[in-house]
């Protein structure tokens, strides 16, 4: 059986890297392609085997024009048109050879799939009923478009329902439990798997918070606090500057307790540029680094009495050893609350991580997020979580039941080799 994943944007890549791996390693595993629809496809080259059988190329953009018309217009300027047109009759060729499809992401893989005349699946990573609704009933809606989105009765939209209910479609994986539910009510056939972002981020132990003697725990230990400004350059450096005064007001608010600010830096992202600002901030490099196991190579900068490790190998470490974080990104964040620690964000200027993103992100992510003004209202924020242990007991929960258990992709995988072959 041949297949040809298709996705559209890097964090659409990483869990389609994710499905791929785990079918690699079945069996019956299939000959194995991929067009990743926007950028590069970087992440593809961690994959033996696997070959990129049509156009690709990275937009000004990096595939956030739905955000902004001008940078929707600097894509067209770029060749997105061109681009989309060259892709498009690379899928129809394929369709036409036999096999199947997995699109990964949003309705731009799913419509290709669909058009390409070839059986297909799709991984919706991009919505959740979460932006509507929670266990409670739905959430209130501000302006006339949230009404609006919401009176259609899904987060799905019914041409991207029409689109998985496609005979052709053999299968729906949504990113949580809630919205396989509410698919399933449209004759859809979504299978809850879990969500393959949640993959290969074991957590040792949990966060001291939840100890049973957390008063004695914290007066003993360093706040250990992960800063994730994003993977996309320059808006990446641009929020790395604003988490850096947060920094700053929780070492002002916490100044009689030992912090520790732990910095995954995506390997998109130069190392030199954020070590620049921490200097310029007054912040100093030492040569002893022992806080990360998986880097020996981090980079650690002291300042009165905190400590911030840069590092671009120890991503997952950085996630389980945080208390919580401190986040202007997307799939990263994610990640962190799926671990069941609390996240402080705040708008930047974009192209991603606008305040309309931020919003509907902490929609998705509920009392997981919590969403400042300012990155100087930190200090207060943190303190006043510290001190109520319920809600810490709450977004422990909130964040692991809306970004599932570990090994989706796995059982995603498997569940496309027996629904293919039906």
């Amino acid at each position: 059986m041949k297949l040809l994943c298709l996705s559209n944007g890097h964090g659409e890549d990483a869990i389609a890297v994710r499905i791929l791996r785990q079918l690699q390693g079945l069996s019956s595993s299939p000959q194995l392609a991929v067009l990743p629809l926007v950028g590069e496809g970087y992440a593809y080259r961690q994959l033996d085997e696997v070959e990129v059988i049509g156009p690709v190329k990275q937009m000004p953009s990096g595939g956030f024009i739905y955000m902004d018309g001008r940078q929707l217009w600097q894509d067209v300027q770029g060749g997105l048109l061109q681009l989309t047109f060259r892709q498009f009759k690379t899928i129809q060729a394929w369709g036409k050879e036999g096999g199947i499809i997995l699109a990964v992401g949003d309705i731009v893989p799913l419509l290709f799939a669909w058009l390409s005349g070839a059986n297909y699946m799709f991984v919706g990573t991009a919505k959740s009923e979460y932006y509507l609704q929670d266990e409670s009933g739905p959430l209130p809606r501000k302006t006339w478009f949230e009404k609006f989105e919401a009176w259609w009765g899904s987060v799905y939209l019914p041409w991207e329902r029409w689109l998985m209910k496609s005979p052709r479609c053999k299968g729906v994986f949504p990113r949580d439990s809630l919205t396989a539910k509410q698919l399933e009510k449209f004759a859809i056939p979504a299978y809850d798997l879990g969500n393959p972002m949640m993959d290969d981020l074991e957590v040792e132990k949990s966060a001291v918070f939840y100890d049973v003697d957390v008063e004695f725990a914290e007066l003993t230990r360093p706040l250990v606090v992960v800063l994730l400004p994003g993977s996309r350059e320059p808006e990446a450096y641009r929020n790395w500057q604003k988490i850096l005064i947060s920094v700053a007001g929780l070492c002002d608010k916490f100044a009689e307790k030992n912090l520790v600010f732990l910095v995954p830096v995506a390997t998109s992202l130069n190392v030199d540029v954020l070590s620049e600002e921490l200097r310029g901030a007054g912040w100093q490099e030492n040569e002893k680094v022992g806080v990360l196991k998986s880097d020996e190579l981090a980079i650690e900068f002291c300042w009165k009495n905190a400590r911030v490790v840069l590092s671009q190998k120890a991503f997952g470490e950085c996630l389980q050893k945080a208390d919580m974080g401190v986040a202007m990104a997307g799939t990263a964040t994610e990640q962190l609350v799926g671990l069941g620690k609390p996240v402080f964000t705040f708008a930047g200027v974009g192209p991603q991580f606008t305040a309309a993103f931020a919003e509907a992100q902490s929609r998705l992510l509920g009392p997981s997020v919590i969403l400042l003004e300012n990155p100087q209202e930190i200090g207060e924020a943190v303190g006043k979580l510290l001190r109520d242990p319920d809600r810490l007991v709450l977004i422990n929960k909130n964040g692991r039941q809306r970004m599932g258990e570990a090994g989706a992709a796995r059982r995603i995988a498997e569940c496309l080799i027996q629904k293919s072959l039906t």
